[in-house]
């Protein structure tokens, strides 16, 4: 084996026992979140600004391709197995050292409770029905029709929120250029499989699907801007988009903010209460809310396809498991949870 690829290899093994030793360490992944991830992010950022798609999309995609070109490539140069196993390994080596340098490591930061000084609140019905006495007349009064937005506009007022927020709810404040939310490269495939937004870790940018609505646009924005500023855990994503949004002076980023939950909300009183409750919960939503979110949800169930779907599904429920949030996908749901026990502090 050569010098030079004897120290690559040295560098590799160095680098993943650091990414290790701080996944292993809650206040050294603290330490990165607040300290090196700003740092680190904002290169690589201003990077990808530079182009008006999205980059990270790209990658990943060239990602799987070399993937699945190099070893044909390979077998018909000979290199050898040993050769191409050892190339295989040290790609697939450096792509995780990337993913948790530049944005996974904030995975192993305090958890939410810790960050905001929140006691938890047990989740029980009697909580449950507190907390939707306060959320459902704040959803009615928050009602507006959403045609069109100002994308400049609501950008600015969104990371005017977060700056508002941050001291006080655990999360970075933004820095540098208001981010611009790019399309996802693959939006139809994003809809097949019920994705509305992503981050790209590769290069901390977010992407938001073509075919998200108005309604929607605000909260997903809050929600995938929540990822870039360092927070990993999906209900608590859209527990900082939901305290982003309804804290607007701007009544369609108030109502987008409230409308975001609403079927976590239905799902819970569906499986916490009686159906004659189920019944009177719905009755006391405005009709014009309750048809919007069956729209919604028609919307999107048209585009969905079961296959692609549950295979990505799979694949991420692994992927959220593997990375300390245990209920995996289920984790969405859990921001009901939050907002109780926020409520409660």
């Amino acid at each position: 084996m050569k010098r030079k690829e004897k120290i690559c290899l040295w560098v590799i093994a160095a680098l993943l026992l650091m990414v290790w030793a701080i996944q292993l360490i809650p206040s050294w992944g603290e330490c990165y979140a607040r300290c090196l991830y700003p740092i680190i992010s904002y290169p690589l950022r201003l990077f990808s600004n530079f182009f008006p798609f999205s980059i990270g999309d790209l990658f990943i995609a060239g990602c799987i391709l070399w993937f699945i070109i190099y070893p044909i490539y390979a077998i018909k140069k000979h290199l050898g197995w040993k050769r191409i196993v050892l190339n295989i390994t040290k790609f697939l080596a450096c792509i995780y050292i990337w993913f948790y340098l530049a944005w996974g490591l904030n995975y192993s930061q305090y958890s939410f409770y810790i960050r905001t000084q929140t006691p938890y609140t047990p989740y029980s019905a009697e909580n449950f029905k507190a907390f939707l006495n306060d959320y459902i007349p704040r959803l009615n009064q928050s009602f507006v029709h959403i045609d069109t937005l100002n994308a400049n506009l609501l950008r600015n007022e969104i990371v005017k929120g977060y700056f508002s927020i941050s001291d006080s709810m655990g999360i970075n404040a933004p820095k540098g250029p208001i981010p611009k939310a790019k399309e996802m490269v693959f939006s139809k495939l994003a809809s097949m499989v019920g994705v509305s937004g992503s981050m790209a870790p590769f290069f901390c940018e977010f992407t938001i699907n073509s075919d998200v609505l108005p309604l929607q646009y605000p909260s997903t924005y809050a929600h995938e801007l929540s990822h870039l500023l360092g927070i990993t855990n999906e209900a608590e994503a859209s527990f900082y988009a939901y305290q982003v949004c309804t804290l607007s002076d701007i009544p369609e980023i108030r109502f987008s903010g409230y409308f975001s939950i609403l079927r976590h909300v239905l799902n819970n009183v569906y499986q916490l209460m009686t159906k004659e409750e189920f019944e009177q919960i719905l009755n006391s939503i405005r009709p014009e809310i309750i048809k919007l979110s069956n729209e919604n949800q028609k919307y999107w169930t048209d585009k969905y396809q079961p296959i692609v779907g549950k295979t990505q599904a799979w694949i991420y429920d692994i992927y959220l498991k593997g990375n300390k949030i245990d209920s995996g996908r289920k984790n969405y749901s859990e921001v009901i949870g939050l907002l109780i026990s926020y409520q409660n502090k």
